[in-house]
């Protein structure tokens, strides 16, 4: 049983070192260094360490070149935990849209990740655009908590491929505690 799960961690170190590592950070507080791994779907590139960096998240996939607008980019974002529960982490960020923007329609989704928590919400604006929003815990042990999220203006024709791109990419992430390697991609910001 043993050899089995070594087996089984080594071909996880294996599939980061192969190129799925988006992102990690380091350690911050009680939070251990942490890293996120998952596929882009094709003809997303991924970005960790140049726009990004410079829009203060963790990482972004986007299509074609970079424009700056929030429109079709898939961005993460990873902090160390404060609140108590995953729920929490949801109820906060829909009080603080609906502070933003009072008529705005608001719909949870389910997202089924299997390997960590995930809740999701649409935000439908009245500055025609749509967010859609997925925090995620990965458990106590990991000290942190993430978002995934990607805006479309209202009625993108676009919009049902994205968000099928997006789902993937949520249900495709994985936490794992980083350890530094050279074999793997230079540090994302940590926040």
């Amino acid at each position: 049983m043993l050899l089995l799960a070594l087996c089984l961690c080594a071909g996880a170190a294996q599939a980061m070192a192969a190129g799925n590592l988006l992102a990690h950070g380091a350690r911050d507080g009680a939070a251990p260094a942490w890293a996120i791994d998952v596929a882009s779907p094709p003809g997303w590139t991924r970005d960790c360490c140049t726009y990004a960096q410079a829009i203060g998240v963790n990482a972004v996939l986007y299509q074609g070149e970079w424009t700056g607008k929030p429109q079709r980019v898939m961005v993460l974002n990873v902090w160390p935990r404060k609140l108590p529960t995953l729920a929490a982490e949801v109820q906060a960020d829909r009080k603080h849209y609906r502070q933003a923007d009072p008529a705005a329609k608001v719909t949870a989704i389910t997202v089924h990740n299997p390997a960590m928590p995930c809740a999701a919400t649409v935000y439908q604006g009245t500055d025609h655009v749509d967010d859609v929003v997925v925090f995620c815990d990965p458990g106590h042990a990991s000290g942190i908590r993430l978002s995934w999220s990607i805006s479309f203006d209202d009625g993108d024709p676009a919009q049902r491929a994205l968000l099928d791109d997006f789902m993937r990419v949520v249900v495709g992430s994985r936490y794992a505690h980083y350890a530094a390697s050279a074999a793997v991609a230079p540090s994302a910001r940590s926040r």
